[in-house]
């Protein structure tokens, strides 16, 4: 650089150190506390969300859902969530099979998704504790005094 004053020099070279590394070396996925899942039962058709923090293990009906850790994408880059869990089904008076291992993506949830004749379950988010504390305290609480709607007298 023979032609650039060095002043100059040092400020071309960490241009093209940025240039050569592109925009995703800028771009560092979060860590976060807390996967939120969204679940489904198949045969009663009930949607629910069960927030599993990074490193414990819920249980949902047969399954076990272990979530190993969680990312979110940084804030420059389009939303995305992605957590890795470990899903294990145990059906009384049958031998526990993992039947999920891996990643799954909050964006994409068909393209690594768990193959199960009764349950789906699927990233919807991960949060930071303090984000799925506050979601949790907001949170109706149940009612026991609405009754269940009547039915229409035959005939």
């Amino acid at each position: 650089m023979s032609g650039l004053a060095p002043g100059l020099a040092g400020v071309a070279l960490a241009l093209a150190a940025v240039v050569h590394a592109g925009p995703a070396a800028a771009a560092v996925d979060r860590p976060r506390d807390v996967a939120r899942l969204g679940t489904l039962e198949k045969v009663t058709a009930r949607v629910s969300h069960l927030d599993v923090p990074v490193g414990a293990t819920k249980r949902f009906n047969t399954l076990e859902i272990t979530v190993e850790s969680c990312f979110e994408a940084a804030p420059t880059e389009p939303p995305e969530s992605a957590a890795y869990l470990t899903i294990v089904d145990r059906v009384s008076g049958a031998a526990a099979e993992e039947v999920f291992a891996g990643w799954m993506f909050a964006s994409s949830p068909a393209l690594s998704a768990l193959q199960h004749a009764v349950y789906d379950v699927w990233v919807v988010d991960c949060l930071s504790a303090e984000e799925a504390g506050a979601e949790a305290d907001q949170a109706p609480e149940p009612r026991d005094d609405i009754a269940p709607p009547r039915r229409r007298p035959e005939g």
